[in-house]
């Protein structure tokens, strides 16, 4: 059994309108949450053995801070520029072709990607998966190629306001 869990970056800033997309920090909303919710992985006791993340500015610190609460090395973290803007064929194809190695791997990127990813491995329908949410999903293979629609079963669904 594989376990893969997605993560959406955290809360980003519109401040500056002349950065582009892919260049936006977080913004204050972003930088609050994103510690908590680091905190709570940690806590539900969510080790992946891989980060892989969009190369879009907000979403590398959301791995970035992950990664620390972790314990997980950041310099392991592995920038996937397909993440930005991504099809959810592009994501599971990514994730057919990891090492069998790996038991656990998290995603870090965006919507409306994670969300319909969610969706074609469990074929359960997030209402709503907002900025630094989390999707934890048990993956009914044993080897990452084998990596289908269906083949999942959403074992947590958490964000910041959950808790508030």
């Amino acid at each position: 059994m594989k376990m893969l869990t997605l993560v959406r970056h955290a809360k980003s800033s519109w401040d500056d309108p002349e950065l582009s997309d892919f260049n936006r920090p977080l913004n204050k909303r972003g930088k609050r949450d994103l510690p908590l919710m680091a905190d709570r992985l940690q806590a539900f006791g969510i080790q992946p053995d891989l980060i892989l993340s969009s190369g879009a500015r907000r979403a590398i610190t959301t791995a970035e801070q992950v990664a620390l609460a972790q314990g997980y090395p950041a310099n392991n973290i592995i920038e996937v520029p397909e993440l930005y803007h991504a099809r959810v064929e592009t994501l599971i194809n990514l994730l057919q072709g990891q090492s069998d190695h790996y038991r656990h791997l998290m995603v870090v990127g965006h919507n409306p990607t994670l969300e319909m990813a969610g969706y074609f491995l469990t074929h359960e329908t997030v209402a709503n998966f907002p900025t630094c949410g989390v999707m934890q999903i048990a993956l009914s293979i044993t080897c990452w190629e084998e990596l289908s629609e269906s083949c999942g079963t959403l074992e947590r669904l958490d964000y910041p306001k959950l808790h508030q």
